[in-house]
C-alpha cells in the first residue's frame, strides 16, 4: 500500500491529515516538523509527502527546495492554512505538486491524492518502458515550412518526457538547442544567408523568403537523426549547403561577441549539450547531451 509522510507541528492537525490519507487508501506515517520529516525521507522513503508550511526547525517551504533537489521523484502536497497562501505560491513554483486549504483538507485531499497518484503511476509505467529501450533511431527531411520544424521539436521532446530522460529545464534546454541548430541549418547552410545580416536588418529575412523560392535553394532539405539510447540522446543535423570552415566560428562567449546575433545560436548549443562537433566540411553537426541526475550540463562541450 502507498506511504504518505503526513508533517505538522499539531498534533490535532496531523493525525486529522493522517485520517484523510487512509480514508483515501494510504498508509500514514508521522513528522512533527520539517527537520524530522527530512531524517524519515532517508528511512521510509514515502511515495507521497503532505506537510503544512508553517512550522519550526524547518518550516515546508525548505522541505520542498530539498525534496525537489534531492528526491525529485516525491510529490509534495501542501497544506495551506489563513496566512500561508504567499507561501504556498512560493512553493508550488519551486516544485510542490498540488496543495488544500486545511479548512477543507476532508473534501479536497482525494482528489488532489488522484491526480498525484495517476501522475507517478505514469512516471512509473515510463520508467518501464526505459529499462527495456537499447536504442532507438529516427530520421527526420525538413524544408521551409514555418511550422514543420517546431512541431518537430515538440514530438522530440515529448519522446525525452516519456523516458524521463529528464526535467522540465533540461528538455527545455535540449529543445533550444535543437531549435538553434535547426534555424543555422536552414539559414545559413541551405539559404546561405550571411549571419552578419541579422544585426537590425530586415534584409535577412527577406532574402531568405526569396531564396527559398528559387533554385538551388528551394530544392534543399535538411535531414535530422535522433539517436536515443537509456544513457544519452544524440542529435545529427545536416544541411545541403556548401558548408564552412568550421575552424573559423569566432569564440561566441568572449565578450564581443556576447551581444552579437550571430554567435547567439552557438552559444547556447554549446551551454546546453555535453559535445558539439562538426563535420569537416561543416553541413553536419553532432549534438550529444547524456542523462544526468540533475538539470544543469556537467560535461565540457567539445
Amino acid at each position: 500500500m502507498p506511504t504518505a509522510l503526513v508533517v505538522d507541528d499539531s498534533a490535532i492537525d496531523r493525525r486529522l491529515a493522517g485520517q484523510c490519507v487512509e480514508e483515501n487508501g494510504l498508509t500514514a506515517v508521522y513528522a512533527e516538523n520539517g527537520r524530522l520529516a527530512w531524517e524519515a525521507l532517508e528511512t521510509v522513503q514515502p511515495d507521497f509527502v503532505l506537510t503544512d508550511l508553517q512550522m519550526p526547525e524547518m518550516d515546508g517551504l525548505e522541505l520542498v527546495r530539498k525534496i525537489r533537489r534531492h528526491h525529485p521523484r516525491v510529490p509534495v502536497i501542501l497544506m495551506t492554512g489563513n496566512g500561508s497562501e504567499e507561501i504556498a505560491v512560493t512553493a508550488l513554483r519551486m516544485g510542490a505538486a498540488s496543495y488544500v486549504p486545511k479548512h477543507n483538507l476532508h473534501a479536497r485531499l482525494g482528489e488532489a491524492l488522484d491526480i498525484v497518484r495517476d501522475s507517478v503511476a505514469a512516471m512509473r509505467s515510463r520508467d518501464s518502458v526505459r529499462e527495456l529501450l537499447v536504442s532507438s533511431e529516427s530520421k527526420f527531411s525538413l524544408g521551409y515550412e514555418a511550422t514543420v520544424a517546431r512541431a518537430l521539436i515538440s514530438h522530440l521532446q515529448d519522446a525525452l518526457a516519456q523516458l524521463n530522460f529528464g526535467d522540465q529545464v533540461t528538455l527545455l534546454q535540449i529543445s533550444t538547442a535543437l531549435g538553434e541548430a535547426i534555424t543555422n541549418a536552414i539559414d545559413h547552410g541551405n539559404l546561405e544567408l550571411d549571419s552578419a545580416m541579422r544585426d537590425g536588418s530586415s534584409r535577412y529575412r527577406e532574402l531568405g523568403k526569396q531564396r527559398s523560392q528559387i533554385e538551388p535553394y528551394c530544392n534543399r532539405r535538411v535531414t535530422l537523426t535522433a539517436t536515443l539510447t537509456p544513457e544519452q540522446v544524440v542529435y545529427t543535423i545536416e544541411d545541403e549547403g556548401p558548408g564552412f570552415d568550421p575552424h573559423s566560428l569566432p569564440d561566441p562567449t568572449h565578450p564581443e561577441n556576447i551581444l552579437k546575433s550571430s554567435g547567439r545560436g552557438i552559444m547556447l548549443i554549446r551551454t546546453f549539450m555535453h559535445e558539439v562537433s562538426y563535420n569537416e566540411r561543416g553541413n553536419q553537426l553532432t549534438m550529444l547531451r547524456r542523462r544526468t541526475d540533475g538539470s544543469e550540463c556537467d560535461g565540457s562541450p567539445e
